[in-house]
């Protein structure tokens, strides 16, 4: 089972529910973690709010205001969405597919290293 609100940030999702302007809160604080004074002294952190559904998202991924702004609304968008639509959410089933493949890659891998396995032996017999 996956967490709903960590499947979010999964690009290539069409059918997102749409957020207005008037249903968000946006503040401007200072980011944390490292960057010294470059981080310190700016407050390009944007934190979003989704006011009737209470979902928060802080980001700070670049030194541009206005592009965290643009990817704090993305994923907002994707949460907002994920929250109200639950497992039928395009993004939700993205998150599921990515999940399954990679199982089938590590069954795979292991299958692989299987097969290694035994020819190592056979040739370890044939040798004696």
């Amino acid at each position: 089972s996956v967490p709903l609100l960590q499947a979010a940030r999964k690009r290539n999702s069409l059918n997102l529910l749409e957020l207005s302007e008037a249903e968000l809160e946006e503040q401007f604080v200072r980011g944390d973690g490292p960057g010294g004074q470059a981080t310190n002294k700016t407050n390009n952190c944007v934190v979003l709010k989704h006011i009737p559904s209470g979902i928060v998202v802080k980001c700070h991924q670049t030194r541009s205001v206005e592009k965290n702004r643009k990817i704090a609304r993305e994923i907002l968008q994707e949460k907002v969405d994920l929250f109200y639509k639950g497992e039928d959410s395009d993004v939700f089933k993205q998150k599921k597919a990515a999940e399954k493949q990679k199982q089938e890659k590590k069954r795979r891998a292991k299958e692989n290293l299987e097969r290694k396995k035994l020819f190592k032996e056979m040739q370890q017999l044939n040798k004696e």
